[in-house]
């Protein structure tokens, strides 16, 4: 089974939902992940939504279906970013 990586963007007062920034698979997927750690971007790891949003063009906008979801991601970063304030 082919490893899988999206990543994805959201502006509070630019974008209405968020977007996918990048995709890709196996070595790519591992360098997105990689790359995201090095920077330190919160990686939130879950395979099935992966493969739900990989279908998507870099740029588009995620379906209004995995809104609920992605507000939870979203709150599970913020918190990260409240946690490393402290």
């Amino acid at each position: 089974m082919k490893k899988k990586a999206v990543a994805l963007k959201y502006r509070q007062k630019k974008d209405k939902a968020p977007r996918l920034t990048a995709k890709g698979q196996n070595s790519v997927a591992e360098r997105i992940i990689t790359l995201a750690k090095e920077t330190r971007v919160p990686v939130y790891e879950d395979p099935g939504l992966t493969n739900a949003l990989y279908p998507l063009q870099l740029g588009e906008y995620i379906p209004e279906e995995f809104y609920e979801v992605a507000a939870t991601i979203l709150a599970w970063v913020y918190s990260l970013d409240k946690k490393e304030a402290r």
